[in-house]
């Protein structure tokens, strides 16, 4: 409803301009002319494609060892620290989805057909709002002895004589097209405002609200061991992630924290559809990104968040696994809440460094025993891939044929990971070898470690 322009006409400055005419709806035209790709399939397969698109990239990276010199782990890391094949990872990726392809359309249709022609009046009454605002600035100018409205006249001339601004933005909309000058440049701000300011702050509060949402949600998953050990521990069989493994995750997890997240972000912000569908792949590429093992200097995606992929991988570590917890875009709830990795770049690099000497040491130990070991499992199904006794702050861990039994003090066993102690990796063994083992592993998983770490001591 546009506002009665006569109940805020000013003494001062330019007239009002008259109010728009009357438009007649109609359903607002894709962003693509082809009549088979209108903007809500973009929106349910636009985010699919950017995910694949950006992995298949990092993936040729790695094929053919390209910016290896920016590699956040080696490839002999990446084959023996994580406890997941990527043909396991692509599948879970692939159910994930498939559920979030089912709740785009789902929301797509909740949201109806887009219409248009109502912008004229909305733009409208961004300028009547900027009218009133200049009438309370005028009058508050006045208040301190200063010539308000001879300073507004100034101003509106100055405006006015930069009329380019808006023809500039022309062609770069965000939702619609400012057409030139009006001759008034509170119309002609009223224009930016509506146009690119007014949409900018919306995907700026949807990112917000997927950042507080993910926040809460993943910390909540660490504090409560049931949920971490029955969820989260999934995604966190990746210690050294990759890119098409930032949606390897259970399920569940994948549903409410990333499917109903964005789509909680889409309609809290009050943004369209076609800004839907950049907030959704926007926010894909950036968590393929904070996946993809690289630290590059020319990444924008880097540069431009501290929350990057060396900023996500430290959570992914075993001494980092209690804090940044903060995805995909800020770190503010970290810092807020001080749960922030406050490591020095040296200590950080250090603990990279001594990781990276304990999976070295052990390949070159496996390039000399995997074929007595591979000989002895096949005669023997309860083969251990290695037994070793770590002393933790809450008890011992003591890992033996890939199966990892927790004992808290007191004698009580839990099998599995806890949030509070990570140990299917840990740095810290009292006998100083820093051995890696499976966690809860089956058999057939103790096999493929064997044969992953064969390849890598290869």
């Amino acid at each position: 409803m546009v506002t009665n322009a006569s109940s805020i006409t000013p003494h001062y400055g330019s007239p009002l301009l008259p109010p728009p005419a009357d438009q007649i709806l109609t359903p607002l035209p894709p962003l693509l002319s082809h009549q088979m790709l209108p903007d809500y399939i973009l929106t349910i397969i636009g985010p699919i494609i950017a995910y694949w698109a950006l992995s298949i990239t990092f993936e040729i990276f790695d094929y053919f060892d390209w910016f290896a010199q920016h590699r956040i782990h080696t490839p002999v890391e990446v084959k023996m620290r994580n406890r997941v094949g990527k043909k396991e990872v692509a599948w879970w990726v692939f159910i994930q989805q498939v559920l979030q392809m089912g709740f785009a359309y789902f929301l797509s249709y909740l949201e109806g057909e887009e219409m248009s022609g109502f912008e004229q009046k909305e733009q409208y009454e961004m300028y009547l709002r900027v009218v009133g605002v200049e009438g309370l600035l005028v009058k508050g100018l006045t208040l301190f002895g200063i010539n308000g409205v001879g300073l507004e006249q100034k101003i509106g001339r100055g405006i006015l004589s930069l009329g380019g601004l808006v023809k500039v933005l022309e062609g770069v909309r965000f939702g619609g097209i400012v057409e030139g000058t009006s001759g008034d440049w509170r119309m002609d701000l009223a224009s930016v405002l509506y146009w690119y300011i007014v949409p900018a702050m919306r995907l700026w509060i949807a990112l917000f609200i997927l950042d507080t949402w993910q926040y809460f949600l993943h910390r909540l998953m660490h504090t409560i061991p049931a949920l971490y050990r029955a969820i989260h521990s999934h995604h966190h069989r990746l210690y050294c992630p990759y890119a098409f493994g930032a949606l390897y995750n259970h399920p569940l997890e994948g549903f409410l924290m990333d499917t109903i997240g964005a789509g909680l972000a889409f309609k809290l912000s009050g943004m369209g559809q076609q800004g839907g569908l950049f907030f959704f792949t926007f926010s894909t590429l950036k968590t393929v990104d904070d996946h993809c093992g690289y630290k590059l200097p020319w990444d924008p995606l880097q540069w431009a968040f501290w929350n990057n992929a060396e900023y996500h991988d430290i959570h992914h570590q075993s001494w980092g696994i209690k804090t940044n917890f903060s995805q995909p875009f800020f770190i503010c709830w970290d810092r807020w809440l001080n749960t922030q990795w406050i490591g020095s770049p040296k200590l950080t690099e250090e603990r990279y460094r001594k990781s990276r000497e304990i999976v070295n040491r052990m390949a070159s130990k496996e390039k000399q025993v995997i074929e007595s070991e591979d000989s002895s499992c096949s005669s023997s199904e309860d083969v251990s891939i290695a037994t070793a006794t770590t002393s933790t702050a809450n008890g011992t861990v003591v890992m033996n044929g890939g199966v990892d039994k927790v004992l808290i003090n007191g004698g009580k066993e839990l099998k599995g990971i806890l949030p509070e102690e990570d140990s299917g990796w840990d740095d810290n063994s009292s006998d100083g070898s820093g051995e890696i083992s499976l966690v809860g592993g089956t058999k057939q998983e103790q096999r493929e470690l064997r044969s992953r770490r064969a390849a890598a001591a290869r």
